[in-house]
């Protein structure tokens, strides 16, 4: 049974989300993993929202903190990208529901979540 959850955004948008689910992906040759938001603004329409968090970027993650990340945390990070997402993007669609989560981004959800 999925669970509905709201986020209020800072574009002043109040999105009804849930999570469908991952999958094994390649993106541009690259291994990775998509994970599936179903997304409304409206309450009337809704559209899947893709967040591809590639396998070079845990691994990349990994290897600076010397420590497995586990699913749980993966899953941590592409939340955290899903609001970044939610907060700047104030027209948030169909034609804009994929993204990418790099270094730099995997790097910086965990460490406002303080996983080291």
């Amino acid at each position: 049974m999925r669970r509905e959850k709201s986020y209020s955004a800072q574009t002043g948008y109040v999105y009804q989300y849930y999570y469908e689910g991952y999958r094994d992906a390649q993106r541009a040759g690259r291994a990775g993993r998509e994970h599936v938001f179903h997304v409304s603004s409206d309450r009337k329409t809704s559209f899947p929202l893709t967040l591809f968090l590639a396998a070079a970027a845990v691994e990349s993650w990994q290897q600076r903190h010397g420590r497995e990340l586990s699913t749980t945390e993966q899953y941590a990070a592409v939340k955290m990208a899903l609001f970044q997402i939610f907060d700047e993007q104030p027209r948030l669609g169909a034609n804009t529901a994929v993204a990418e989560i790099d270094d730099d981004a995997i790097e910086g959800h965990l460490a406002a979540l303080e996983i080291d």
